[in-house]
């Protein structure tokens, strides 16, 4: 049973307690990510999830990795476009200890500059990691591409050159104006008592500021985009004008995306991989935000099999807008979302992120059985109306990692 708690400052404390398992998971999750970052401080959202693990004045780093080791417990973080996520689970009887630790990194971090300097390189690491991804790469420029000269286009991780103008005072600053109340969202899930959600609720009213963030609205465009790499294969990423969060099909978009390229059964996967041997990989997803979206589709292969690849990609995603799902597959993968929902919560991991997501971006919790009911609810016609909506070939984009050819080549083939 869900509950919902205001607390006078604006915070929400989401809960979901289930009596009959033995750990409890604590979401702190902040309507602020990247695309509300100016673009002077490009990064710092994720730079602060980093720093945010640095001590505060009551503990050190080291403390704080010593302290949930000790409790046998788990923390981490995650920034996301529009959100970021300070997590932990830990045993029922120590989420007073867990909470309070997490309360205090979330609320005084010291920041300091010697951290922040030793910090910096860390996260300078990761964005080369990920520049060692083809994958992530192009995913990652085909969005820059379709949202150029907005926050939303803007890479997560920042630039070395923003990255290397902040300064202990620039992330205090930015938490002072961007972490308010009012867009922060409790999740609570597992077993607790109602001491516990009383502390809670207690540590979380000391939370101080007002108003909401603000989102500048962005506008998907085409674009044809290439990055070269001295690679074995080409990494393609194909996308679409998608749909936004909330937007009332979104259930049949997602099942468009499983029937397209979302498992082993899927479109693309049967016919581009296991009928003409043309690539390992290959699957289709989606990436929704308040006001606009992406509907994408990855693959890999070597250069020589990019056209006939591409085309037939093109080819059955043109057959699928006109003659929309069969009913088999319809039936299946409303099956397979729904039970990957169910085996999901399971996990009080997993319902916290769906308590936490789901208040941030709603206004409030919506339970699994209206999303099964929604999904049961799908129709093949509701289908079909959403790939008319979203494969647009003529907003088709496309964005290719290797040793491709130039742009102009690859929005070629896209006509």
């Amino acid at each position: 049973m869900y509950q919902k708690i205001v607390l006078p400052n604006g915070v929400r404390v989401v809960t979901d307690e289930i009596s009959h398992v033995r750990t409890a998971s604590v979401g702190i999750w902040v309507g602020n990510g990247s695309r509300f970052e100016p673009e002077a401080v490009g990064g710092i959202s994720h730079f602060i999830e980093h720093m945010i693990f640095k001590g505060t004045e009551k503990r050190s780093a080291q403390h704080i990795a010593i302290a949930f080791d000790a409790l046998g417990g788990q923390v981490n973080a995650f920034t996301t476009k529009e959100c970021t996520c300070y997590y932990m689970k830990v045993l029922d009887e120590k989420l007073q200890t867990g909470v309070s630790i997490l309360a205090d990194m979330f609320m005084n971090s010291l920041f300091s500059q010697s951290d922040l300097e030793m910090e910096r390189g860390v996260v300078l690491e990761e964005i080369d990691m990920y520049e060692d991804s083809p994958e992530d790469v192009a995913t990652e420029k085909l969005f820059e591409g379709c949202y150029a000269g907005t926050a939303l286009g803007r890479p997560i991780l920042g630039k070395e050159e923003t990255l290397q103008q902040m300064t202990s005072e620039t992330l205090h600053r930015y938490m002072r104006d961007y972490y308010r109340p009012e867009d922060t969202v409790i999740a609570l899930s597992g077993r607790y008592t109602a001491a516990d959600l009383e502390y809670i609720c207690t540590l979380f009213s000391g939370m101080r500021g007002e108003g909401h963030n603000v989102i500048t609205p962005a506008q998907y465009r085409p674009a044809a985009v290439t990055r070269a790499k001295e690679i074995e294969q080409n990494h393609i990423a194909i996308g679409f004008p998608g749909l936004p969060v909330g937007d009332p099909d979104r259930y049949a978009y997602q099942v468009m995306n499983a029937i397209i390229g979302g498992g082993m059964s899927s479109r693309l996967f049967q016919s581009v991989r296991e009928q003409n041997g043309l690539c390992y990989s290959i699957y289709s997803y989606t990436a929704s935000h308040a006001e606009t979206g992406m509907f994408s589709i990855y693959t890999a292969l070597n250069q020589p099999l990019e056209e006939t690849a591409i085309a037939l990609i093109l080819e059955e995603l043109s057959k699928f807008r006109k003659e929309g799902p069969a009913r088999d597959e319809l039936g299946r993968c409303r099956e397979q979302l729904k039970t990957n929902l169910l085996m999901s919560l399971e996990s009080t991991s997993a319902r916290m992120n769906h308590i936490g997501r789901s208040e941030l971006a709603y206004g409030r919790v919506v339970p699994p059985e209206e999303i099964v009911h929604e999904y049961d609810a799908v129709t093949e016609t509701d289908v079909l109306r959403v790939a008319e909506r979203v494969l647009r070939f003529q907003e088709a984009s496309i964005c290719a990692v290797g040793q491709c050819a130039g742009a102009a080549f690859y929005r070629q083939l896209l006509c």
